[in-house]
């Protein structure tokens, strides 16, 4: 017992003769005493001029440190500043084992950070340049200790952390860079917490002001959260979390603008585990709701939750956010968007379910699949139907587009080389990005209009791996009709090759025509298949290497804007030597089975064969199209088989009938229908001398024959029997004819 005594008595009279030098110290020196020599040790061993230009104080109950008014330049220009830097430690709390601090205070920190136009921070220059290392003997390694009870079982004592407050005020950071004339400030920053031990919920703080000049834009910042933290350092809680933020500047088109985040977060090191619960982020009217599991922080983590984007308009959110407005053809689009999901999937796997996207009128639903590891995207929507051309561009007026020409032609033209380069082609493509997709995307809609055209039951699937595109197929139902198209982009190589394939039933061309471009010259059910191919990755290079044909067939159809009938009586009248007496020609020409190939050659489109039946006549055509000078050069040719019309000019006559009426259609296929096509006289005029040959021919053969039927054949049916007789009347007349 005696022992312990004097132990005892030992420890005390050791923590009185401790507490007795400090009092000592803290009364006797004094620390301003020394700033001279601690300002020339800090500027021999840096490259910083230390200024402590307040008093330094210190103090025994509770062991404390005060210092005032410190800066410190680099190269003349100030680095760091700071008004007051105060810290104590509660003294018993050293003499437990389990440190409290009492108060840390920091208030007035001002930091110049400045990189200049070789890229270089000031705060890479606060070291000498070159200084030497300084070198070590070389030691031999220590024995390896022998693993105490407490290592080998894994259980150490806990860290015994407490602080009573914690106290950040008017900091700023100042950050410039002189490149690109970027800069950025941190300014009125304030942490305040009290209370702050481990194991247990501490009240947290925070305010700031940030500003930034390229885009100008000012944040000031308000945030409050209850933390915990365990005392193994490896588990963190967040909750009550409320925040606001307030945003102006250019960024924002001059406005002010509210954000926020609230709901609470954790996170378990050891576990590698975190979640999101009732979080709610909100911006200028937006606002995100979440409850998102997380397990496992490497490259395989395992997500489970939701998310929802509440119904806003996108309209009044660009408006909110001080950004021009989108022009529509619809004012009254773009009012109402929303977003749902549910979030889950396998490790390394993010799987949206019951994805539902609403853009107005039009709702989506559907699932997203990504890889983590490989970007793969597995996609599958569904949509209802929606309008595209509600979402276009307004159509400019004729006066603006006009005054957009006059404007052009007037002002000074530009050189040949700027000219040049505005012409000058890019890649339409990017390869090496498309060679990376993974993609299985499933789009259906039920209704889509787009250019005016209504497509119905649209079904169409994606697929890319390695450099090769799949559409197979893009398929939907089209104006009474239907049609499917099938195309395959191989951009495996610099030069990537495309092969489009379609298909197309029963398709009601007026409709389809006129919905378009509102041209009515062709109505029928159409018929096609197209197998097209081409090389490039360039709007010219594909048009150039073009290659294909395209099968077309209307059973029973009409030209419009086009009467063809009209055409041929006017030759039929010509040869006829007759004027047409009929003013009502209507403005249809009927045809039964119109059918064709268009073969492609780059820029060149070529049909030789086209055959339709009209009504009394036969159609017959023969040209080709430049699509690259966007010229017509075809001819048709009406063939008279019957009678066409009851206008008595316009009869069909023995002379007539077999010959053919040119038609030739000339001209910019972007011009109107109607002026492409019209009677080619100058051609009619050679096939009048072939009819004019015909007519004598028959003429002459007529006589002939009745010269032989009415003279010669009463005497030989005199001399001979009819039988013979006949014989050889039939002889002669071959003979003469």
């Amino acid at each position: 017992m005696k022992a312990l005594r004097y132990l005892l008595i030992a420890v005390i009279a050791i923590i009185v003769l401790m507490a007795l030098a400090i009092v000592v110290a803290t009364t006797i020196i004094d620390p301003n005493a020394y700033k001279p020599q601690i300002e020339k040790a800090v500027e021999s061993r840096t490259n910083l001029d230390l200024s402590l230009n307040g008093d330094i104080s210190w103090s025994f109950i509770p062991i404390g440190l005060e210092v005032n008014d410190v800066e410190a330049q680099l190269e003349g220009q100030r680095l760091v500043r700071l008004d007051r830097l105060q810290a104590e430690v509660d003294f018993w709390s050293l003499i437990t084992m389990a440190p409290a601090v009492d108060v840390f205070t920091l208030d007035g920190l001002d930091a110049r950070l400045v990189k200049n136009a070789q890229g270089q921070g000031n705060w890479e220059r606060i070291m000498p340049e070159g200084e030497p290392a300084q070198e070590t003997a070389p030691t031999e390694p220590a024995p390896a200790e022998e693993p105490t009870q407490e290592a080998a079982t894994g259980d150490s004592e806990p860290l015994k952390f407490n602080v009573e407050e914690v106290a950040i005020t008017n900091a700023q950071v100042h950050y410039s860079d002189e490149a690109s004339g970027q800069s950025v400030t941190l300014e009125d920053f304030s942490l305040t917490a009290q209370d702050i031990a481990l194991g247990q919920t501490f009240p947290l703080d925070l305010g700031f002001r940030f500003t930034t000049n390229a885009p100008e834009l000012a944040v000031n910042a308000q945030l409050s959260a209850q933390l915990t933290a365990n005392e193994a350092l490896n588990q963190f809680q967040m909750q009550d979390l409320d925040s606001t933020f307030e945003l102006s500047g250019e960024a924002v088109g001059g406005k002010t603008v509210n954000a926020g985040f609230t709901g609470n977060a954790a996170a378990n090191l050891e576990n590698e585990t975190a979640s999101l619960s009732d979080f709610v982020a909100t911006l200028a009217g937006l606002e995100l709701t979440a409850n998102v599991d997380v397990a496992g922080f490497g490259d395989q983590p395992k997500l489970d939750g939701n998310l929802a984007l509440a119904e806003f308009s996108i309209r009044d959110l660009l408006s909110t956010l001080g950004q021009p407005a989108i022009e529509t053809r619809d004012p009254d689009v773009l009012k109402k968007a929303s977003f749902s999901t549910d979030i889950g999937g396998e490790g390394g796997q993010v799987n949206l379910s019951n994805l539902k996207l609403v853009l107005d009128d039009t709702t989506f639903n559907g699932n997203f699949g990504l890889g983590l590891a490989n970007t793969a995207i597995d996609l599958k929507l569904q949509g209802d139907a929606i309008n595209v051309d509600r979402y276009l561009p307004p159509e400019a007026e004729e006066g603006d587009a006009g005054s957009a020409d006059a404007g052009e032609s007037g002002g000074e033209q530009p050189s040949g080389s700027t000219a040049a380069a505005a012409g000058e082609e890019s890649d339409l493509l990017p390869l090496d990005t498309l060679r990376g997709l993974d993609l299985d995307i499933d789009l259906g809609l039920d209704q889509l209009i787009a250019s005016n055209l209504t497509i119905t039951e649209i079904q169409s699937k994606v697929s890319a791996r390695n450099g090769l595109i799949k559409l197979d197929p893009f398929a939907g139902k089209l104006y009474d009709g239907d049609f499917n198209v099938t195309a395959t982009l191989d951009a495996r190589k610099d030069n990537p090759t495309w092969k489009i394939s379609e298909r197309a039933n029963n398709i009601q061309t007026l409709d389809l025509l006129t919905d378009l471009a509102d041209m009515k010259m062709l109505s029928g059910g159409a018929n096609l298949t197209a197998d097209i191919t081409t090389q490039g990755n360039r709007m010219s290079a594909l048009r150039n290497n073009a290659k294909g044909e395209i099968k077309f067939n209307l059973a029973e159809g009409s030209f419009n804007d086009m009467n063809l009938t009209r055409m041929a009586c006017q030759g039929i009248a010509l040869a006829n030597q007759e004027s047409l007496s009929t003013s009502d020609w209507g403005t249809t020409t009927p045809f039964n089975d119109m059918h064709g190939v268009l073969k492609i050659d780059g820029n060149t489109i070529t049909n030789t064969d086209l055959t339709a039946a009209l009504a009394g006549m036969q159609l017959n055509g023969d040209g080709n199209v430049d699509l690259a000078a966007s010229n017509l050069d075809y001819e048709l040719g009406l063939r008279i088989v019957g009678e066409i019309h009851r206008d008595e000019a316009c009869r069909v006559t023995e002379y007539v009938e077999g010959v053919v009426i040119p038609v030739e259609c000339r001209g910019d296929i972007s011009g109107e229908p109607a002026k492409l096509c019209s009677f080619d006289g100058s051609r009619f005029r050679d096939n009048l001398k072939d009819m004019a040959a015909s007519a004598a021919k028959k003429k002459a053969t007529k006589e002939v024959n009745k010269a032989i039927d009415e003279k010669l054949g009463e005497k030989l049916d005199e001399k001979l029997d009819k039988e013979s007789s006949d014989k050889i009347k039939d002889a002669l007349k071959g003979l003469f004819n």
